[in-house]
């Protein structure tokens, strides 16, 4: 299969998991049409406060593969999940059992995550290896938090999602909605200096990254993605890994993926530059040729 012109308009679909109704998107071909091994459908998994909006712009190169995009429970048009927390093991659980309604179980799909959707992904391959043919992980969660080189930002992001979960949730809302600390942190991870482009990535932020159900639900889903890195499942990873990285991210940054790779048993990294945490909304083409290179590859 080869990078092709944007493909048709996805086609939404809903199924109940985990007590919640889940919304994903099919980009692209119908996966139960697909038999070839080059045909194994994509499954891709947002980050944090993220919806399967973000990841369209790289799913959109991929016409004849199917490409799965979810919204994670509590985020967009999926409900919460009942019984289940939202944390790493919660969504893992989740997309496996998707994995498996889209036929995993006879024909193993390529799964990719995104920032905290890489944790959810190196999880599920880590559980489940017989459901992921290859893993992908863009601008994947590599450096603790609480101690990279962004502790002390993260450490008052932490309070600003305590802080919006004990408020009474309407005010814990419009704190964590705040349309100027939204464009703030939208305004410290983009790299690009193309002006449409920005524009682009600020006003996907603000009409997307307050769509949750929740303040509990997203300080809990915050909890969870900064206790936790890729290198907790390095060595139950056995599947074959890209690593996707951005020069100049801080979140994610390059000197830990390359530790990162170092720890997995069969792994390859990609650094993009000129581009930091947003790989996918600032260089989708870039790595959509990295993907089909790796998919590609024997």
């Amino acid at each position: 299969m080869s990078i092709a012109e944007p493909s048709p308009g996805p086609v939404e679909h809903t199924v109940r998991i985990g007590g919640s109704d889940l919304h994903y998107w099919i980009h692209g071909a119908d996966p139960a049409a697909q038999h070839s091994a080059d045909e194994v459908p994509l499954v891709m998994i947002h980050g944090l406060r993220g919806t399967h909006h973000g990841l369209e712009p790289i799913a959109e190169h991929f016409s004849s593969r199917a490409v799965v995009v979810p919204d994670l429970p509590g985020f967009g048009d999926s409900g919460p999940m009942w019984g289940r927390r939202h944390d790493i093991e919660g969504y893992a659980r989740l997309v496996i059992e998707l994995v498996e309604r889209l036929g995993g179980r006879a024909r193993p799909v390529l799964l990719l995550g995104h920032s905290f959707g890489s944790l959810i992904a190196a999880h599920v391959a880590s559980a489940a290896p017989e459901l992921v043919h290859r893993l992908i992980l863009v601008n994947p969660i590599s450096t603790p938090a609480l101690r990279g080189p962004r502790a002390v930002l993260s450490l008052l992001t932490s309070v600003y999602y305590r802080l919006g979960r004990a408020l009474p949730t309407r005010l814990g809302r419009a704190l964590l909605s705040n349309r100027m600390i939204v464009l703030a942190a939208s305004r410290a991870m983009v790299r690009t200096r193309d002006k449409q482009l920005r524009r682009f990535v600020h006003d996907s932020h603000l009409r997307y990254f307050s769509r949750f159900h929740s303040p509990a639900l997203l300080a809990e889903t915050y909890e969870a993605s900064v206790t936790h890195t890729v290198a907790d499942y390095a060595a139950a990873l056995t599947t074959r890994t890209l690593l996707i990285a951005g020069a100049t991210d801080d979140i994610a940054p390059v000197g830990g993926q390359r530790g990162l790779v170092a720890e997995l048993a069969d792994a390859e990294l990609v650094v993009l530059p000129e581009v930091g945490h947003l790989v996918h909304y600032e260089t989708p083409a870039a790595a959509a040729r990295a993907i089909q290179r790796f998919l590609v590859a024997p």
